[in-house]
């Protein structure tokens, strides 16, 4: 069968050249030979464009996790990976630290995950409560209870908080960390607590003695066996467990005498 492509030259109010060029070359587009130096003289000879796919460079910058100087809105800037900011709330001792959580800014989530849902590490609660600690004179973690998973969504982000209230009479501080999707602000919008803790100043912390530290003066301790660990991250993997290479830093596992476990890990 035979191909027939039918163009016009001009159009009615668009007599110009640009418009006929522009149907000659809706007529080379199809096949049609025509010589390019005849019709524009004066231009610069056509190029051969590559034929393969063009290699896309992109320029943008990504979005810093940071939001610039803060202090310029009456925030205090935090130099921490997860919290951005903190302010001390009006008419009490109560202080409050802030931050945004997502896939996009903080990728090394994405290797935390159960069931192929990212979820926040607990030992980042640990890592959010010493830092909110440290901010009001209280840097050690006394108890902590881990109520909710803090779920990382794959689109989109969620808001973080971590609330440190006012001293009690011994200098104790209760805190919390919440946190709610961006989306939701407003009325309906609701924070999620995953996290209480009691915070106490260093000097009121418990001290270690020697007996908590007994036997590690040599690595790894007298008298320990060794646990095989080779394969251990997938095994975890087949029981719900993912953990990407930012959280693979497990080198190996002591088992002493009395059931307690020695372990050696490396950041990547």
């Amino acid at each position: 069968p035979h191909t027939t492509t039918v163009t016009g030259t001009l159009r009615r109010n668009d007599a110009t050249l640009t418009r006929f060029l522009t149907n000659a070359a809706h007529t080379w587009t199809t096949g049609l030979p025509l010589t390019w130096t005849t019709l524009t003289p004066d231009s610069t000879p056509p190029l051969e464009l590559p034929t393969y796919a063009f290699a896309h460079t992109r320029y943008w910058l990504d979005r810093s996790t940071r939001g610039g100087d803060l202090t310029g809105v009456g925030l205090a800037d935090m130099d921490h990976g997860l919290v951005a900011a903190a302010v001390e709330l009006a008419g009490s001792d109560a202080v409050m630290l802030s931050g945004r959580l997502s896939q996009s800014t903080h990728p090394w989530l994405a290797d935390h995950a159960v069931a192929g849902t990212a979820l926040l590490p607990g030992t980042a609660f640990v890592d959010l409560l010493i830092r909110a600690g440290d901010q009001v004179g209280c840097g050690v973690v006394q108890e902590l209870i881990v109520q909710t998973p803090l779920i990382i969504p794959a689109d989109g982000a969620v808001e973080l908080q971590v609330v440190v209230e006012a001293p009690d009479s011994d200098g104790r501080r209760n805190a919390a960390v919440y946190s709610r999707p961006q989306s939701g602000t407003g009325a309906g919008s609701v924070w999620a607590r995953h996290a209480q803790a009691t915070l106490v100043s260093v000097e009121a912390g418990p001290a270690a003695s020697d007996d908590d530290v007994v036997g590690l003066g040599v690595w790894p301790p007298v008298g320990a066996v060794p646990v095989v660990v080779e394969g251990a991250y997938e095994v975890l993997s087949g029981r719900g467990y993912g953990y990407g290479p930012a959280f693979r830093g497990l080198r190996g596992v002591w088992r002493g005498g009395e059931g307690e476990l020695f372990v050696e890990a490396v950041l990547p």
